[in-house]
């Protein structure tokens, strides 16, 4: 077994990878980039290496950056984790050429299978069910609006050369598609340096069904039983499950030999997942991963066995530690995975997180992150992956569905709603699923949530207040009892209670309380009236503590974390943040005329397509942002006409600045 194993990733992965080599008795050396040099990836490690700047083409994707750090700190192999490196055939070529084992399968079978286009013509010559669609090299626009045509719409334009829904557009007529190539194609270069494109006929209602399989250097393959990935939103898997629920037994016999079929056709070894779509009667064969996917937790959990260990083990040399026959399967596991995003939109959000609590004790958890960390625009914004495991898939869906509504996040938005919605929602429970599932059922997994209860509004003024006294209470123990009333700093009037005033910001509104306060006790008279209160508080630090019905109780009450100006509270089905305006500013779009024009979320200006004196119409994109992987065109709401364009293609702009100014069109 090699000595010391190079992790050629970050984030949740790296420190999958870090836990099952350090088992086995292997050293580790992680990769960091500017961004990255206080993560828990590089604490993970036994060594760390800083490999360029915060962009991923400026470090995670420099090959030679990548090999000189294997090569200086004497690494035996490089495990590529996913994303990044995993699927290029250049990076595993180089390692061969290094002498420095690549753990994952060999250059050609990744650069086959790496374009999509070039996967579909062999698996098409081999046996194995396609969509209909073009995989060709000719990429002019007539040409692929010629096969369009030919393939019938609405099509699925597809980057060749990646995954994870980048480079994905749907496309109803062929009105619209020369927008969604040249859409598809930047997005692509940008995230594989690859524009080549492909074309599907897109199938409505599928489920996306994947197969885990190994294959070791004596001939041997082996499936791990299959996965269902349906639940999407962007195209990217949001919740992932094995076995896949309501599958029959012909269908899952055809998925796992055609699987097999794929695999020895490529003389495949290692890791790798075999994607198809499938309807009622068919499966059709849609791509192959050459590497290990974010959901193999799940294939863990229902086989008890360690795939990273698996892959260590075949790079060395080894023969597959079990036959297809020793292989069984116990029970049924779901993951989530929990984002930093909006839970309406799917925006992704960047920022500190003010506080993580995840539910480390109820179902397996994968993260990188902590509180006091960072969520970069740089990468992929997942917090963490959670996975729970049952003997059914009913007990499962409800240990998962606990486990996230007890999970806590303050500091920025995450889809922790949209995920409870999710598992909630009755076509889940009953596994009737499918790709659209999101879209399908939006008004119910993406409805706005209402004002928040008058009583959080009122806790949320007088919380706020008493963080702001106790900025003036250093000269008092706080834990010493008041002996006299001039000792006490939070309100005492000699002629009766103290008033106060605060603003708390929700949701892009401000409201005004003025808050009536006498030692514990307080009543809010404006902008409502309520009854004198006494919040029963236990402080468990100095930012975070519970709501509890009475002082005495030990039953479990509303958490919160707080600052001197904002307060996060968490419920059960909801997260309700307000913010204490003494500072803070608005930057919601909405808040600002109609003549302003800002970015959503931090991000990078990829392209501007206007510029001063540019008349535009209604819909017209101005400015195209980049945050997180993920294109986010800025777009006029009216006609009109730009005044002033503040910044250009390159430049990163924070969340609320704002991008361009504009005149709209007088209306006779």
């Amino acid at each position: 077994m090699f000595k010391k194993l190079l992790i050629a990733n970050r984030g949740e992965i790296a420190c999958r990878i870090a836990s099952t080599a350090r088992r086995m008795g292997i050293r580790t050396v992680a990769i960091y980039s500017d961004a990255d040099r206080d993560s828990l990836h590089v604490e993970a490690c036994d060594e760390a290496v800083a490999i360029g700047g915060p962009s991923s083409a400026d470090s995670y994707l420099k090959i030679n950056k990548v090999l000189s750090a294997a090569i200086e700190t004497e690494s035996d192999a490089i495990h590529p984790g996913y994303g990044f490196l995993s699927e290029n055939p250049a990076f595993a070529k180089e390692c061969a050429a290094a002498k420095i084992i690549f753990v994952g399968p060999p250059a050609t079978a990744i650069e086959v299978m790496g374009s999509k286009s070039k996967a579909k013509k062999l698996m098409e010559s081999v046996g194995v069910p396609l969509v209909p669609g073009y995989h060709g090299e000719e990429q002019e626009v007539s040409y692929l609006s010629q096969k369009a045509n030919e393939i019938g719409f609405p099509v699925l334009v597809k980057a060749s050369a990646g995954g994870g829904g980048r480079g994905m557009r749907i496309v109803e007529s062929l009105d619209d598609l020369e927008a969604a190539i040249s859409s598809s194609k930047r997005e692509a270069k940008a995230a594989f340096s690859d524009d080549h494109l492909m074309l599907e006929k897109f199938i409505s209602e599928p489920r996306h069904i994947e197969v885990q399989i190994f294959a070791d250097e004596k001939g041997n393959v082996v499936h791990i039983f299959e996965r269902d990935c349906s639940v999407q939103r962007r195209y990217q898997k949001v919740i992932e499950e094995a076995p896949a629920p309501n599958l029959s037994i012909e269908t899952r016999q055809k998925l796992f030999e055609a699987a097999l079929t794929a695999v020895r056709a490529i003389n495949y070894v290692g890791a790798g997942t075999i994607e198809f779509i499938a309807d009622a009667n068919h499966i059709y064969f849609i791509e192959m991963n050459t590497r290990l996917q974010v959901e193999h937790s799940v294939t863990e959990a229902i086989s008890g066995i360690d795939l990273v260990e698996w892959q260590i083990r075949i790079a060395n040399g080894e023969r597959l530690p079990l036959s297809q026959e020793e292989i069984t399967q116990n029970g049924h596991a779901i993951e989530a995975r929990l984002y930093a995003e909006d839970p309406i939109t799917f925006q992704p959000q960047a920022g500190v997180i003010k506080h993580l609590k995840l539910p480390l004790e109820k179902v397996r958890v994968d993260t990188a992150v902590k509180t006091g960390d960072v969520v970069s625009i740089y990468y992929d914004p997942m917090i963490s992956k959670l996975t729970a495991h049952g003997s059914t898939r009913e007990l499962a869906r409800s240990k998962l569905l606990h486990a996230i509504e007890e999970t806590e996040i303050d500091g920025l938005e995450s889809n922790k709603q949209f995920l409870i919605h999710a598992l909630g929602h009755p076509k889940f429970k009953s596994a009737n699923l499918h790709t659209g599932f999101v879209d399908e059922n939006a008004s119910s997994l993406l409805k706005p949530n209402g004002d928040p209860d008058q009583r959080y509004q009122a806790m949320a003024a007088f919380l706020l207040l008493q963080k702001r006294f106790e900025e003036h209470m250093d000269i008092v123990d706080v834990h010493d009892k008041n002996l006299n009333p001039w000792d006490d700093k939070a309100g005492w009037r000699v002629n009766g209670p103290g008033f106060f005033e605060i603003d708390l910001l929700y949701n892009g509104e401000i409201k005004s309380f003025l808050v009536s306060i006498e030692k514990k006790h307080f009543q809010i008279l404006r902008p409502f009236k309520t009854k004198m209160l006494m919040p029963a508080i236990r402080w468990v630090s100095q930012n975070y503590g519970s709501l509890l019905r009475s002082a005495e109780t030990k039953n479990k009450g509303i958490n919160f974390n707080a600052d001197l100006e904002h307060i996060t509270f968490f419920l059960k089905e909801r997260t309700l943040s307000f913010v204490s305006p003494r500072k803070a500013t608005i930057s919601k779009t909405d808040a600002l005329d109609e003549t302003s024009f800002t970015a959503p979320m931090p991000a990078k200006v990829i392209s501007v397509n206007v510029h001063a004196g540019t008349e535009v119409t209604a819909g017209t994109i101005l400015v195209i942002l980049e945050a997180m992987k993920i294109e986010n065109p800025i777009r006029a709401t009216k006609s009109g006409v730009v005044e002033t364009v503040f910044f250009a293609e390159g430049d990163i702009v924070e969340e609320g600045e704002i991008l361009l100014k504009f005149t709209p069109a007088k209306i006779n």
